[in-house]
């Protein structure tokens, strides 16, 4: 009888942490739909390619510059397998299971290649990060980094040069160089 008793005490502790563990992303994602307002919609003319279609994984997105701060607002906060491509007008990201995430081009702040996002921890260089504004919230300096892992990381560079090239030489509009942003500043 004791041993029963113990284990029904253990399950109704385990159910309770799901649950607040499940409140806590609600509460989360509440306050950062606060902040982030609407996110940006796929138009029907997406402007001519760019880059070819590049296909892995969605990391997830996070408050930039917080690399652990993931966004849970509707289904940012899920990994998921996806194709990443580049538009005249921006970069569309399809998630399979998920709406598809459109960054307009007037948006993007940089493209760079990153090691960590959203509590995920790589190799240098093996994440594709796209830091931009969404602009729907009350602060438009808002922005967020969406990680993306390709299934062949030799095209990041030329993400990354066409981002420069389309941008007048510079892929990161904030001014900010690699050499600041690695040392925090």
């Amino acid at each position: 009888m004791t041993r029963a008793f113990l284990v029904i005490i253990l399950v109704a502790f385990w159910a309770l942490l799901v649950y607040a563990m499940y409140r806590g992303w609600r509460r989360r994602a509440r306050n950062q739909g606060a902040i982030l307002g609407d996110l940006p919609t796929c138009p029907e003319d997406l402007g001519p390619p760019v880059l070819p279609v590049t296909t892995g994984v969605y990391v997830g997105s996070t408050m930039a510059p917080n690399w652990q701060d993931r966004i849970t607002v509707g289904d940012l906060g899920f990994r998921a397998t996806a194709a990443l491509s580049r538009h005249g007008r921006g970069i569309l990201l399809e998630r399979n299971g998920s709406e598809p995430m459109w960054i307009p081009d007037e948006s993007i702040v940089e493209i760079r290649t990153d090691r960590r996002l959203a509590g995920k921890v790589m190799s240098r260089d093996g994440l594709l990060v796209i830091r931009w504004r969404p602009g729907g919230g009350p602060d438009p300096a808002t922005e967020i980094d969406t990680g993306f892992r390709g299934d062949d990381k030799n095209i990041y560079p030329r993400w990354v040069a066409t981002e420069q090239q389309l941008h007048g030489g510079s892929a990161d509009k904030s001014g900010t160089t690699d050499q600041n942003r690695e040392a925090g500043q």
